[in-house]
């Protein structure tokens, strides 16, 4: 604050009376010289002013970027490290089918697959069009009957085996959530279930997918014994015995997750006269669902791993087949293929994994209590 004298006059004499006055006052009130317009500047002035609100609108992304980047740079360096150590110490090793592979001969051998399998891919086709071409000839020259229709018999390409082995995965995976997830909630809402159940579950967790191998072909083969099935036998063996093994992950986590809900959260339930469907629905599922993803998650990982060593004991078309056959084959190749299936298995299985976890977090967003 400031005083401010003012002129005042009253009856011809001149009077100054000091009146406080806040100085932003007296700047807000002085007077401003106009702006003289600069000729030529005002489009230069607002290209200016949109490339700054664009760049304020870049900046935090361009940040983003760059915490993404330097979260890359660790991984990318563990793994250029690994291929410089295979790529070295590959040719130091001497096997039956001669050096080991290193990463560029594996990276070969992976596109050779693929033309393998587009050579597959036209074979096929032109199979199936020189049938229909035929066929047609037929029905025009009136002799449909002798018109047939075969099935393409070309060997299974890499390709072919890997989704043959991820529909197997995914039967024998939703086979044991079906089963796993409403038992696990039985166990966990219910102590005398639970005590009855956990023998048997320690008893048949740790039993080796091998085991499980022969039990499986053999009632399976006496259950499926009709002249056309609908799904082959060895897909079907193959799927169950996922199921046996990869069912118990999801069964204890289930179990754990229903038994640790707030007892509390149950009473509320029981006040507000809630049905046993509503109290599941509603309190328990939600509750517990963290805990079911996890164990369905480890249930995918583990029926992932059984799934090749079934295949490869029981020669069931797959990947494991692949690796087996490739082993019997012996050729200078052989190695390469092999270390290029582990490979694709491996990032098959990260691959199920983190769509798992995504799913996992979606429940989770959609299903909170």
């Amino acid at each position: 604050m400031s005083n401010v004298a003012i002129l005042r006059t009253n009856g011809g004499e001149t009077e100054a009376k000091a009146v406080p006055v806040a100085v932003s006052d007296v700047r807000n009130a002085a007077p401003t010289a106009p702006e003289k317009p600069s000729k030529g500047a005002s489009p230069a002035r607002g290209a200016a002013r949109s490339f700054k609100a664009l760049f304020t609108r870049i900046v935090p992304e361009t940040k983003d970027v760059t915490e993404f980047a330097k979260g890359l740079i660790w991984p990318m360096a563990g793994i250029l490290v690994f291929l410089a150590f295979w790529g070295v110490l590959a040719p130091q090793v001497d096997t039956s089918l001669g050096t080991l592979p290193g990463p560029v001969e594996v990276a070969e051998q992976g596109v050779a697959l693929y033309g393998e399998y587009q050579a597959n891919a036209d074979s096929k086709a032109t199979f199936y069009e020189a049938q229909d071409a035929r066929n047609d000839a037929l029905e025009a020259a009136g002799r449909v009957a002798e018109a047939q229709d075969f099935v393409y018999a070309g060997a299974p390409t890499f390709l072919d085996q890997i989704l043959t082995s991820l529909k197997t995965v995914a039967l024998g995976f939703v086979l044991a959530s079906l089963f796993a997830v409403p038992l696990g909630l039985i166990c966990g809402l219910s102590k005398r279930v639970n005590a009855a159940i956990n023998p048997l579950v320690q008893i048949f967790k740790p039993v080796s997918p091998l085991a499980w191998l022969p039990i499986v072909t053999m009632v399976i083969s006496a259950t499926m014994s009709g002249p056309d099935p609908m799904l082959p036998k060895s897909f079907v063996i193959s799927a169950i015995v996922v199921m046996l093994c990869s069912l118990w992950p999801t069964l204890i986590n289930t179990a754990v997750g229903t038994a640790s809900i707030d007892k509390d959260l149950l009473n509320v339930g029981r006040v507000l006269r809630l049905t046993w469907f509503q109290q599941l629905t509603k309190l328990v599922l939600p509750s517990a669902l963290p805990y079911i993803f996890t164990g369905m998650r480890l249930s995918l990982g583990v029926g992932w791993m059984v799934l090749i060593a079934a295949e490869m004991l029981a020669q069931n078309p797959g990947l494991g087949k692949f690796v087996w056959d490739e082993f019997q084959n012996g050729s200078s190749q052989s190695l390469a293929r092999i270390m290029f299936a582990v490979i694709t298995i491996g990032l098959i299985g990260f691959m199920l994994d983190r769509i798992m976890s995504f799913l996992q977090a979606l429940a989770s967003r959609n299903h909170a209590i």
